[in-house]
């Protein structure tokens, strides 16, 4: 039987409990429990923050330090169980840095940081990429995929699929599996998966063009609220940079990888871009839409994955530039530049990432 939101919150509040004082000594008389872990701030000599980062723990770095900067705190200790190597990464690149540590059972041991992320090269093929530039999209390589994409939004994925032993589609072995690179149309797994058996033998560009076209009515400024305009904004706010790199004090810009791997067009994220200002310097530019307190961990680690020498810029529609973040932002080794954005480049209706 599933556990209603107020138990799952107490169980994640005792469990800091029983972690702080197993690890750190420390008896917290207070402690918040939230949907995604605890929280709870330690008023001693020199007071400290403390988190559990249960659920979704690789975003929990960001809550941790706002809590900091709310309270005045410099000391800041983050439990997880998973991707505690990650948190470890991206805490230190602040310059005091929150100390993580690795869940074992009822203790915990500090956590190792994950080495500098690296990424797979893309598939090569440079036929099916021409195919989405004929089409009319955008197109975004992340994490070795490549997707055609509308005001940031996917509406194409160059997909592997299986062909049967005895094919030889890649030059290999005719007598080992191997693989035949494809487009698939839609925005999603299941909106490609629909539109193939919808549209089996359609041409593919003429496919990519009808589905684009409704993208972009939902995707342009005034547009009525709709799921397609909903989704996404960070991406769509980066898009707009690209073609307008003015506006956060670059030259040129491309659109590059987040530090993890998104799971879908669906997933709420900021989005990256690289490139250079006027004079040479090299930038690293992360849009986020709506308040997104990890926005900056987020950041930082994007720029190390990137290039950690550039400089780094995070491109927040106004509504959204909150205070908290600034202040997080120059907690950073390098600091961050906020840059807000005028929000009338998309649909006046409230949206998140």
């Amino acid at each position: 039987m599933a556990l209603d939101a107020d138990r799952i919150r107490a169980l994640h509040a005792a469990k800091l409990r029983a972690l702080a004082r197993s690890v750190l000594g420390v008896d917290l008389a207070e402690v918040s429990g939230t949907d995604d872990g605890a929280l709870a701030v330690v008023a001693d000599a020199e007071p400290t923050v403390l988190c559990l980062a249960q659920e979704r723990p690789q975003r929990a770095l960001g809550g941790a330090l706002a809590m900091a900067v709310r309270t005045g705190c410099d000391s800041v200790h983050v439990f997880a169980e998973n991707h505690s190597d990650v948190l470890a990464r991206r805490a230190a690149c602040f310059g005091t840095a929150p100390t993580v540590w690795q869940i074992d059972g009822p203790s915990a041991a500090l956590a190792g940081a994950a080495p500098r992320p690296t990424e797979p090269a893309p598939p090569r093929v440079p036929e099916l990429v021409a195919l989405l530039g004929v089409a009319g999209v955008e197109i975004a390589v992340e994490h070795g995929v490549i997707t055609g994409e509308v005001e940031g939004l996917e509406v194409a994925r160059i997909v592997a699929v299986a062909t049967s032993s005895g094919e030889d589609t890649d030059g290999g072995d005719p007598d080992e599996p191997s693989v035949v690179w494809q487009i698939e149309v839609g925005v999603g797994a299941h909106d490609r998966e629909a539109f193939s058996l919808l549209h089996a033998g359609e041409p593919t560009p003429e496919a990519i063009r009808r589905v684009a076209e409704v993208v972009r009515i939902h995707r342009s400024p005034g547009a009525s609220p709709h799921p397609l305009n909903r989704m996404g904004a960070a991406r769509w706010l980066r898009s707009l940079l690209l073609r307008q790199p003015e506006l956060v004090g670059a030259s040129r810009l491309r659109a590059a990888s987040p530090p993890l791997p998104r799971s879908g067009p669906k997933e709420s994220a900021p989005a990256v871009a690289y490139g250079v200002r006027s004079d040479g310097r090299r930038l690293v530019v992360v849009t986020c839409v709506g308040i997104d307190l990890d926005v900056v961990p987020f950041a930082a680690d994007a720029r190390l994955l990137l290039d950690p020498e550039a400089e780094l810029v995070v491109a927040l529609a106004r509504r959204d530039a909150h205070d908290i973040v600034a202040a997080m932002a120059t907690r950073l080794i390098r600091p961050a530049e906020i840059v807000e954005i005028d929000d009338g480049w998309r649909t006046t209706t409230a949206i998140g990432h």
